[in-house]
C-alpha cells in the first residue's frame, strides 16, 4: 500500500517538527488511530498470527480500568487508566436480578464502550440509561503510564488528578477511553471531566487544563480524544449543556488561543486535522458536521443529517471527507472538501449511504476501498470510496460477533478486533477473505495501536505486545 500525498500530507500534521514524516509515520503510533490519523500503517508488517503462547512478546498487567488505546513514541508506550478503591460489598439479589434481565443486556451490547447508549433529549441533569451505574462515591485516580516498549516495565506513573467523579459511565466503559497523545517532546493526557494534563516526556508536569465538569447523554461517559498539530491542541467538548465548545491551546503553556461554541448534544468522536488546498482544518462528526478553519476556529462548512449520536472518527482520502454514524439514524455521506457554508443537500455530498454504517468502530481505507462494521457487530461492509457502490455489505465476519475496537491495516490487511479477544486479519479485496483468527484470554474493547512490526493491544486486564519471534 502506497503512501498517497493525502496521506502524507496527515502525517506531516501529526510531525511537523521533523524531517522525514514516512520515517515517524514508521516508527511510531502518536496518537489515536496513528500517525495518519485514520488506523492504517503502510510501512508496517505486523504479525498475521498469534495467541496466548505464540508471537506474544510482553504481557503485562495494567493497573485500574480503561479502554484508552495506547500511543507510541520510540521506545515508550504511553496510556491511560483510572484507578479506584475495590467494593467488598456484595449486590442485592434484586440488583443482580436486574443486571441479568434481557431488556437490559439488549440495550448495553448496543451501547459503546465511552459512548452513548439510550437517547434523550439536552438536558443539565446526568440522567439515567440502561447500562449506567450509580454515582461513584469513592475517590478515583487518573492515571498516566510510561512503559518501556521493549519490555513492558512501567518507566514512569503519574497521577493527573483524584477526585471522585460528578457522575458515572456505561459498564462497557471506563474513566479512561480518550486516548493520550504526543510528538516525541510532550504527551498530553486527557481526562474529560479531570482536564488536559501536559508533560514532558520523562513524565514531568508543565501544565493542566480545566474544562469544568462535563454532563454526557444518559450518563455514558466521556470518550473523544484531543489531536494534536505543531504546537497545537485540539479539543472538543460537547455535552448536555448548553456549553458545547472546541478550543485550541498551545502545547507548551496550556494557553487559549481560540475557543469556538458549539450546539451540540453529547459527542464521542476525535476531531481530525486535515490540510486540503493550503488550508489547514478540524473535522468534527455530530449530528452536524462540521469543518473549522485551523487557524482561527472560524467555521468553513457544516453538514446536517448525519445521524444520532456520531462516535466513529472522520477518514479522508484526496479531496473527500467520509463521515459516518450507526446508532438509530444509519447515515454515511461522503462531502466534498474545499466548500464553504452549509453543505446540507448539495452536490458537495457526492453520495450518501443510510444503512449497515458503524456505530463505535472507525472505519478505514485501504486504497479505494472503504471498510466499515454495521453497528457493533461483526458484519463487515466495503464500498468503493470514489464510487459508493458496494464490493460487499454486512458480511458476517465468521467468529467475530461484538465490536468496539475501530479497524485498522498494516500490509494490505485489515483487522477486526472482537470484544472477545478475538481478532480477524482479512486480506483486503473485492470478498471476505479471512488470513487468520487470533484469540486473546482478555476481552477487547480498546483500538489495536500498530508501530514497526509490533501490535499494541489492549485488555481489560493486560496489555500486548506482539511481535514475530
Amino acid at each position: 500500500m502506497k503512501i498517497t500525498t493525502s496521506v502524507l500530507c496527515a502525517t506531516l500534521l501529526f510531525a511537523s517538527h521533523v524531517s522525514n514524516a514516512a520515517d515517524v509515520a514508521s516508527a511510531n503510533w502518536p496518537a489515536w488511530r496513528g500517525p495518519f490519523a485514520n488506523g492504517t500503517a503502510p510501512e508496517s508488517s505486523p504479525p498475521l498470527e498469534w495467541s496466548e503462547t505464540k508471537n506474544v512478546k510482553w504481557k503485562v498487567k495494567i493497573p485500574g480500568k480503561g479502554t484508552a488505546s495506547p500511543v507510541v513514541w520510540g521506545d515508550k508506550v504511553f496510556i491511560l487508566t483510572a484507578i479506584a478503591p475495590e467494593k467488598k460489598t456484595e449486590p442485592k439479589p434484586e440488583t443482580a436480578a436486574a443486571v441479568s434481565s434481557p431488556a437490559t443486556n439488549s440495550v448495553a451490547t448496543n451501547a459503546p464502550a465511552g459512548g452513548p447508549g439510550g437517547g434523550g433529549n439536552r438536558r443539565r441533569g446526568g440522567g439515567g440509561g440502561f447500562g449506567r451505574g450509580e454515582k461513584p462515591t469513592e475517590m478515583h485516580e487518573f492515571i498516566v503510564l510510561c512503559l518501556d516498549r521493549k519490555t513492558g516495565k512501567t518507566l514512569w506513573q503519574k497521577t493527573a488528578k483524584q477526585e471522585i467523579p460528578h457522575e458515572n459511565h456505561h459498564q462497557d466503559h471506563g474513566f479512561a477511553s480518550a486516548s493520550p497523545v504526543t510528538d516525541g517532546q510532550v504527551v498530553l493526557a486527557y481526562f474529560g471531566s479531570r482536564g488536559l494534563h501536559c508533560y514532558d516526556m520523562d513524565g514531568n508536569l508543565k501544565w493542566s487544563k480545566d474544562f469544568g465538569d462535563m454532563i454526557t447523554r444518559a450518563s455514558f461517559g466521556e470518550g473523544a480524544s484531543p489531536a494534536l498539530h505543531g504546537n497545537t491542541v485540539i479539543v472538543n467538548w460537547d455535552d448536555e449543556t448548553d456549553n458545547d465548545f472546541i478550543v485550541a491551546l498551545d502545547k507548551h503553556t496550556g494557553k487559549e488561543l481560540w475557543k469556538n461554541p458549539r450546539k451540540e448534544g453529547t459527542g464521542w468522536s476525535t476531531p481530525f486535522i486535515v490540510e486540503h488546498g493550503g488550508q489547514k482544518q478540524i473535522i468534527v462528526n455530530a449530528t452536524q458536521a462540521r469543518g473549522y478553519d485551523f487557524a482561527t476556529g472560524k467555521e468553513l462548512w457544516s453538514c446536517d443529517g448525519i445521524g444520532s449520536n456520531p462516535v466513529a472518527s472522520p477518514v479522508v482520502a484526496g479531496d473527500t471527507v467520509y463521515l459516518m454514524s450507526g446508532h438509530r439514524e444509519p447515515n454515511l455521506k461522503a462531502i466534498t472538501l474545499g466548500r464553504t457554508g452549509d453543505l446540507t443537500g448539495t452536490d458537495a455530498i457526492r453520495w450518501s449511504h443510510n444503512k449497515s454504517t458503524p456505530y463505535v468502530p472507525s472505519p478505514v481505507l485501504v486504497g479505494d476501498a472503504l471498510y466499515f462494521i454495521q453497528g457493533n457487530t461483526g458484519k463487515l461492509s466495503s464500498f468503493n470510496a470514489k464510487t459508493g457502490q458496494p464490493n460487499y455489505e454486512a458480511q458476517q465476519i465468521e467468529g467475530i460477533f461484538g465490536v468496539y475496537a475501530s479497524l485498522v491495516t498494516a500490509k494490505d490487511r485489515i483487522y477486526v478486533m472482537g470484544r472477545e479477544g478475538k481478532c480477524a486479519v482479512l486480506k483486503h479485496g473485492l470478498q471476505i477473505e479471512i488470513l487468520a483468527t487470533n484469540k486473546l484470554d482478555d476481552r477487547t474493547d480498546a483500538s489495536i495501536a500498530i508501530v514497526g512490526n509490533e501490535l499494541l493491544i489492549r485488555g481489560k486486564e493486560n496489555l500486548y505486545c506482539i511481535a514475530e519471534k
